[in-house]
This record gives structure tokens, sequence and C-alpha cells, in this order.
């Protein structure tokens, strides 16, 4: 063995184990971008590695491109038909948390566009615009690759990331982003509040003109109507934490930024992010399907 290969091991299997581990968090980013699924990010993965097994990868110059595409590709098949789905989903629907801080399960390329605001605005892009959008914008592919994967023109996937670059820009003019530290400030602030049930004190976190997304999924007991306004939404919070309680509320890292999680007998039970500006909570989002914690 010569060439140093490993007996009984071939070329490709080497190939394919040497880049796998290195580009695996790259192949389930790209999936939860678009799909807003841990589930169905785990899924492409594993779909992905089946492939790159059969695939003659020795004349792929570009390891880690031709694997997040492959991964784009079959997520823009689910994509299409999620959409489909949406329609049917019980109540308002929310992007699966994922865990981004130092014990997060799964390794991701963290940054703004795994935010749950973030997901949320890449969901009103049609499915061509979002593959587009994160395989340039997050990913840095070429248009070349981007056009194969959607089957369109070079022409048509530049046009498609631009429109989608427009979009996200014009949605994000309205949802500018709190600091960590002040992130910080209002969630440990928020803890405090609702661990004492200090109605008055929750009401001062609140923007006025606030909003209230709870995602049950049918599966939970869960507002199927957005609530609107800080004093409501302030009251509800106050009730829901006298009819649940909770053992501990801690503060971890989800798509990339501080995010509260409601632990009850041991398991999670909600995992809630804040959209903040100027101190105050414009948006709260509560996940409570156990479909998406059970892998919290």
């Amino acid at each position: 063995m010569g060439n140093g290969q490993a007996p009984g091991r071939s070329e490709q299997e080497d190939t394919l184990d040497a880049g796998w581990e290195k580009h695996r968090p790259a192949v389930f980013g790209v999936a939860y971008r678009l799909l807003g699924s841990v589930a169905d990010a785990e899924d492409v993965t594993q779909d992905v590695w089946l492939r790159a097994a059969k695939a003659d990868l020795r004349g792929i110059g570009n390891l880690r491109a031709w694997l997040v595409t492959v991964a784009a590709r079959r997520a823009y098949d689910i994509l299409k038909s999620a959409r489909v789905r949406r329609e049917t989903y019980v109540g308002p629907w929310l992007p699966e948390p994922l865990l981004t801080g130092p014990d997060a399960s799964e390794p991701v390329l963290v940054d703004e566009s795994v935010s749950t605001a973030m997901l949320l605005i890449m969901e009103e892009l049609t499915p061509p615009e979002r593959v587009a959008f994160v395989l340039h914008d997050v990913f840095g592919i070429e248009f070349g690759r981007i056009a194969e994967a959607l089957g369109v023109s070079v022409p048509g996937a530049r046009q498609l990331a631009s429109r989608a670059r427009r979009r996200v820009a014009k949605a994000k003019e309205s949802m500018p982003r709190a600091s960590k530290a002040e992130r910080a400030r209002v969630l440990e602030t928020f803890r405090a509040a609702y661990e004492a049930g200090d109605l008055e004190g929750l009401v001062k976190l609140l923007h006025p003109d606030a909003v209230y997304v709870t995602d049950g999924g049918g599966k939970a007991l869960a507002a199927r109507k957005l609530i609107h306004g800080g004093e409501r939404i302030a009251e509800v919070l106050v009730r829901v934490g006298r009819q649940r309680g909770a053992d501990r509320v801690d503060l971890v890292e989800a798509g990339g930024e501080l995010a509260l999680v409601f632990r009850q007998e041991g398991g999670v039970y909600s995992v809630d992010t804040l959209q903040i500006t100027d101190g105050l909570i414009t948006a709260y989002r509560r996940v409570v399907n156990p479909e998406k914690l059970s892998r919290i």
C-alpha cells in the first residue's frame, strides 16, 4: 500500500471520509436554513451522505460546494411540498428551534440567517428565491451551480438571488437586531418578572404594539391566532405561568441568539425567542409543539 491508503479501503472512501466531517455542518446548515426543520435537515443530511457514498468524487474539485448544492437540491424538493403542508398546519407555524450554543447537538454555521426572525422572513420568499439567496449570499456558491440546482439559466439564478436579497433587506429594515448585551439584559429581566408573576414588570418590557405567536401544531395547547398588545400579552404570560408553572427557565443560545427554554418535570415544554427593539420586546414567539422540542 505505497500510497498510504488503509488496507481494504478505496480512494473513494478515503476522499469522502476526509471531507464529510469537515463539511457536514454546512450540509446540515443549508438544509435547516431552507426548511426551518431540524428533523427534515437531518433527513437531507443523511440523503446527501448516501448519494455521496455512491458518487464518483475523484473528479470533484470543490467537495464542499458539491455537497451543499446536493443538499439544497434535495431541500428544494421538500420545500415545495412543505409550503403545501403549511396551508393545513394547525395555528401559526414557527421554525423548529435549533440549539447553537456550545452544548448544541448539531454543529451549524451560525449567523443571523438561522435566527427565528430571519427564517420567518425567508418563509415569505418563493422556494427558488430562498434557495438562490441561501446558496449564494450565505454559502457563497457560484451561480452556475445554483442555476443547475434550480433548473434555470445563470442570469435567472442571479435574478432570483437579487430579488430575494431586496425583499430580505426591506424586511430587515423594520427589524433591527439588538446587541447581545441588550438581549441578555432584557431576557434576564423578563425571566425574573415571569418567575415572580410580575404583571407590571412584564408590561414594562413589552412594546405596546407587540405580537405574541405560539406554535402548538395542534399537538399542544396554544393560541391559534396572534395576540396583539403588550398588556394583553403580559396577562396571557402570567396566566399561563400560573397554570403550567416551570421547574426552571434557562437562557440558551438558539438560532444564533439568546432564547428562553422552559422546563417542567425534567422535560422541555417551550422554547421562546424574542424580537427586541430599543430595549422592548416587539415580538414574542413560543414553540410548544412537542414534535419540535424532542431534540432540545
